[in-house]
């Protein structure tokens, strides 16, 4: 039987302002280098106003309209909010994270990531200001 492992790793990501940022592949460029064959990779995000998906990476229509969807159900309006301290968009920011998720579980086996064929992970960066922001990813597995 072979020797359970784990490994973990920070990624850094720079954005520029408010979107989504495919992160696949520094992810599995990590995992490539480890030599584990089987088991649980989780990505954490280690902040408020940012968050990650699991979504389509073959039409940027999809990152479009999802980026549109979250201005309509989380806009940008003073007076819907009491928290303004760091500006306009740092309410609608939390609230995005909110709705979305900070932490991903992906299946690895045979040393790949267990993505559908037309699934990329994404940070979504929730702010205007470009932000580096960091993913923690941990895997255990053998």
């Amino acid at each position: 039987m072979a020797e359970l492992r784990q490994a973990l790793h920070r990624l850094g990501v720079e954005t520029h302002g408010q979107g989504l940022v495919e992160i696949t592949k520094p992810v599995k460029d990590w995992l490539s280098h480890l030599g584990i064959e089987d088991g649980l990779l989780t990505l954490y995000c280690r902040h408020t106003s940012a968050s990650l998906l699991i979504q389509e990476n073959a039409d940027p229509d999809v990152c479009r309209d999802l980026e549109a969807f979250f201005e309509r159900i989380a806009p940008e309006d003073s007076s819907l909010y009491a928290h303004n301290t760091e500006g306009p968009d740092d309410m609608p920011a939390h609230i995005r994270t909110a709705l979305t998720q900070t932490q991903l579980s992906i299946p690895v086996q045979a040393g790949k990531l267990l993505l559908g064929t037309w699934q990329g992970i994404y940070l979504f960066e929730h702010r205007h200001a470009p932000h580096h922001r960091e993913i923690v990813l941990h895997i255990i597995g053998e």
